[in-house]
């Protein structure tokens, strides 16, 4: 078996010490435009590659990035870990993107791990509410930001993009094109962005004094539970001409659910969904959701961290993104009207 490149070796090819070579890598230090190329060149030549390991045994930056999402089976989160790693590269960043399968106790601990010498820096997307959990993140010697927190209040950075007025104009063009019943698949539980989306759905139909609790089905944001909870609502004896659902995947759901029925959408059901994710321009009919500026909010995710990491100020900083309706061909006034 060949033996690991080091930085010995690639010393000795450019022709300078192992501490120059430390520095040219680590980007640290002063060193001369034709001293940086000349070991630049000689690592790329033998094939070095850093140990990120040691390295941060040795107080160096690993330049990796961790990202923990609940999941990558949900296109919304698949989206926000590609633009994040176009982001990290752009910044000169690895990404490690590290699932929780939405388990609490695995989201600690990939949190622990990351933050305990695998990772300069960490992104937590939807991180789960609890207050001892975001306590343990606050004291975090590790910066941290997080993505589409919404609930027990911390001073750790967030970048957010409003789910309540996205989800109450959804539930308002709804009532405005004349469904009086109007059903909801609600999100996973413990998600904040779900709780906001369920609460803007209540205030909208209540404002209306249309709130109907068996209207209201759980959901954890799949596909196939979509489809289960579609189906609950077209079983009540007086079913929902609209469907909302908290996320597009949910969306599909109950799509297929309202297919399978041999009803059409949106002749004998509208259904809205949330997120605006690549599939809903493509589907057929073409999804109308709810768009969540998933780059823009990875992007400055990134330049967050990457400020923390120089040592700039970032805690208490909230971005707030808007959400937008997008009206597109699942809604259409009921039949009865």
């Amino acid at each position: 078996m060949t033996a690991p490149v080091t930085i010995a070796d690639v010393a000795r090819l450019a022709g300078v010490s192992t501490v120059t070579v430390s520095k040219t890598l680590n980007n640290t230090g002063r060193i001369s435009d034709e001293t940086r190329a000349r070991v630049i060149q000689a690592a790329r030549d033998l094939g070095y590659v850093a140990n990120p390991a040691a390295r941060r045994l040795r107080g160096a930056r690993t330049n990796l990035v961790g990202m923990v999402v609940p999941e990558l089976v949900s296109p919304y989160f698949a989206e926000v870990a590609r633009a994040a790693a176009e982001a990290a590269s752009s910044a000169g960043l690895d990404l490690g993107v590290f699932t929780t399968s939405r388990d609490p106790a695995r989201e600690r601990e990939r949190v622990a791990a990351l933050s305990g010498g695998l990772a300069d820096g960490l992104i937590l997307v939807v991180p789960t509410d609890d207050p001892q959990h975001l306590d343990v993140l606050q004291r975090s010697r590790t910066p941290i930001v997080l993505i589409s927190h919404f609930g027990t209040p911390t001073d750790l950075p967030n970048v957010r993009a409003d789910s309540y007025h996205g989800a109450h104009a959804a539930t308002t063009h709804l009532l405005d094109l004349g469904h009086r019943r109007v059903g909801f698949i609600a999100g996973a539980d413990g998600s904040s962005q779900a709780h906001e989306r369920l609460r803007a759905y209540r205030d909208a139909t209540g404002e209306r004094g249309l709130l109907d609790p068996d209207l209201i089905r759980p959901g954890n944001f799949t596909q196939r539970r979509g489809f289960e909870a579609a189906r609950e609502l077209l079983d009540l004896p007086d079913p929902p001409t609209a469907i909302f659902a908290a996320s597009d995947a949910t969306a599909f759901g109950a799509m297929d659910a309202v297919k399978d029925r041999g009803l059409r959408v949106p002749q004998d059901i509208s259904v809205v969904g949330f997120d605006d994710i690549a599939a809903a321009s493509q589907s057929h009919p073409a999804l109308t959701t709810v768009r969540h500026p998933i780059h823009d909010m990875s992007d400055s995710a990134l330049r967050l961290l990457s400020g923390a990491l120089a040592g700039e100020a970032v805690r208490g900083t909230v971005l707030d993104y808007p959400s937008e309706l997008v009206v597109r061909e699942t809604t259409a006034p009921p039949r009865s009207s």
